[in-house]
């Protein structure tokens, strides 16, 4: 769905239309296709919005009031995508936005915070370096007429060297190619003038920051800067990424920000919204994933669901949100059986499955469960009568291993 109205923000909407309404934000130079790896994701359970900043991707450079130094600040690009907003009839929703988009992003947050339901800033910054770096870059650009100079280095600064000769690389560095120079050069005036610094504390929306630890254009030290600004954010680190993290390491990035929207919805943080208490009927899809990473984490360690998150690809993600909410998120909450008993009952199944790389992870998940190793002896004990002489040794030699391990840590 694209916005045709010539004062709003190009736009793209996917999800249910009666979805709890998130905005995302670009970075500059970008489109909205920077958000592509995350959104079949997240509109499963969102009215999700992308929007091109002015010159950038669909959208018109006459959405800004002039071109020339001091023209163009985050103050108005905010007050565009309050406009978008308001054309499409939503008045609250969660904000997420990469780099200048987070900016945006943050300062809703601050100056109208009764719109912004929660907050996630990727990449980004509450002050973007000093400011004579920014103007260089404008004034080069508008020298050229051209932003060719400026697409040329661009990989070097947005991925990492393994990741900068990709397709998406390139796809997203040909964004840049074609975004208008005056409205790009406008944008790095407004990058070189933002400092939110001073007004973090006053964010009170439930916050997010994420940061690719080999981002040279806004580090990790930039990340930590918004995170103890802000009152109760969360940081997220992700590894091997350089400044569009969302690309280059799309997984990590979508896993931070299911987590993050689980526990909020369009009405802000509330009792309406909180994780379902197990046993009880779990209202939608974010509650669900939300009480199924729970329960995972406690069942499987954080390491372990740590490194599955880390190994996730797109193709895989569809599988990891599944079993997240279904397996984690609906049988494991429900107050029937107890955890312990809950680990009798999946060792019995794996070992008659021969599912035995299963059976290592929940041999471990049994001790953590509160099963001690002469209990988990006697499980497998009673599987030689019921899944066979042969499935049982099997499962004997796993659990022989992981105990042993065990023992030695």
């Amino acid at each position: 769905m694209t916005g045709t109205a010539p004062r709003v923000l190009h736009h793209r909407i996917d999800g249910p239309r009666d979805a709890p309404p998130l905005v995302l934000g670009p970075s500059l130079g970008t489109s909205l296709a920077v958000w592509d790896p995350q959104v079949p994701a997240l509109a499963r359970g969102h009215r999700v919005i992308r929007w091109d900043l002015p010159g950038h991707g669909g959208s018109s450079p006459a959405l800004l009031p002039g071109t020339a130094p001091g023209d163009v600040t985050v103050a108005g690009l905010g007050r565009l995508v309050l406009d978008l907003a308001d054309s499409l009839g939503v008045d609250r929703f969660a904000y997420a936005g990469v780099s200048l988009g987070g900016a945006v992003g943050a300062w809703l947050a601050v100056h109208h915070p009764g719109r912004v339901t929660s907050l996630a800033l990727v990449c980004s910054s509450a002050r973007f370096g000093e400011p004579r770096g920014w103007h260089d870059r404008a004034a080069l650009v508008r020298g050229e007429g051209s932003t060719a100079s400026v697409a040329d280095t661009a990989a070097a600064r947005w991925f990492t060297p393994t990741f900068a000769a990709s397709p998406a690389a390139e796809a997203l560095t040909a964004d840049l190619r074609a975004t208008d120079p005056a409205c790009y050069a406008a944008c790095c005036d407004a990058l070189a003038a933002y400092d939110l610094r001073a007004e973090l504390s006053r964010i009170t929306a439930p916050t997010l920051v994420v940061a690719g630890r080999e981002d040279p254009a806004t580090p990790p030290s930039h990340a930590r800067e918004l995170a103890d600004g802000i009152p109760g954010a969360s940081l997220v680190e992700v590894a091997h990424a350089s400044h569009l993290a969302g690309v280059e390491r799309p997984a990590p990035v979508l896993a931070a920000l299911l987590t993050h929207l689980a526990g909020y919805g369009a009405g802000g943080p509330g009792e309406e919204d909180a994780p379902a208490r197990p046993g009880t009927p779990l209202g939608d899809d974010r509650s669900r994933y939300a009480a199924g990473m729970a329960v995972r984490r406690a069942v499987l360690g954080n390491e372990h669901v740590d490194r599955a998150v880390a190994r996730t690809t797109p193709f895989t993600a569809p599988f990891q949100d599944f079993i997240t909410r279904y397996a984690w998120g609906e049988i494991w909450t429900r107050p029937g059986l107890s955890r312990r008993v809950r680990s009798c009952v999946t060792l019995t199944a794996l070992v008659a499955r021969g599912h035995l790389e299963e059976l290592a992870m929940h041999v471990r998940a049994a001790l953590r469960n509160g099963l001690t190793p002469d209990e988990i002896q006697e499980v497998l004990l009673q599987t030689a009568v019921y899944c066979g002489v042969p499935a049982a040794n099997a499962a004997f030699a796993v659990a022989d291993k992981i105990l042993r391990e065990e023992r030695e840590h």
